[in-house]
């Protein structure tokens, strides 16, 4: 399978491309400047491209089966501070890039598309959105120790997913767990839909390790097509 990978640097995109590696897959990375990689493995191609183009990603993937996007602002930030302030700099910057996307497939139907989101659009009952509300976002942001500020880049998640939502296109949403950071590949969780999967401490948490798994395994067999989906412990 051919696929590739927008936001290959960051932190799930880096373990995207490593995980469609070890399945033999043969990957396009893209940054936003391939020319500062250094990169000799085999099955991979590094591209420039800017996610705000479509017409620029449309003419660097012909021949893709899926496209797995995971932009972020802040994936080039030197620290936590900057991560915050390039994600919250535009918030509108989300729907920008999942208009983009769209257009995208306009030329390319049958070109799979996977967007990495956020947690903060899942229902934490039915009918109830933290994205929604001030206080749960901000009690949510709290406990995983991010500055309230940065609900301006969940609400922006939340408004990609909407624009999705509109869409025919073979889109795909996936928010991660609530707690995501870099740690063990399990290959052990569990796939939700749009409600967070907590674990027996009532935790939602995930290793970027196994969101790369999660998301490998839809590019190979799709479950979630026009739908969004989540993973846990």
């Amino acid at each position: 399978m051919r696929i590739g990978v927008i936001g290959a640097t960051g932190t799930i995109g880096s373990r995207v491309v490593t995980e469609a590696l070890s399945r033999s897959h043969q990957v396009t990375a893209f940054s936003r400047d391939a020319t500062r990689i250094e990169e000799d493995r085999e099955d991979v191609t590094w591209k420039s491209v800017d996610v705000l183009d479509a017409e620029a990603v449309a003419a660097a993937i012909p021949g893709l089966d899926v496209l797995i996007s995971g932009f972020q602002p802040g994936n080039a930030a030197k620290d936590i501070a900057d991560t915050v302030a390039r994600s919250i700099a535009d918030p509108t910057v989300y729907v920008t890039a999942a208009r983009a996307l769209l257009k995208t497939l306009e030329s390319h139907p049958r070109t799979r598309l996977i967007v990495i989101g956020g947690a903060g659009s899942l229902e934490i009952e039915p009918g109830v959105v933290r994205a929604d509300s001030d206080e749960l976002l901000h009690e949510a942001l709290d406990a995983i120790g991010l500055p309230r500020e940065y609900a301006a880049a969940v609400r922006g998640h939340r408004d990609a997913l909407n624009v999705l939502r509109t869409s025919n296109r073979l889109w795909t949403y996936f928010s991660p767990a609530e707690d995501i950071a870099p740690g063990e590949r399990t290959g052990r969780f569990r796939v939700g839909s749009d409600q967070p999967v907590l674990d027996a401490d009532g935790r939602s948490r995930i290793s970027a390790e196994d969101a790369a798994v999660a998301l490998v395994d839809e590019a190979e067999l799709p479950r979630f097509i026009q739908r969004r989906f989540t993973v846990g412990y």
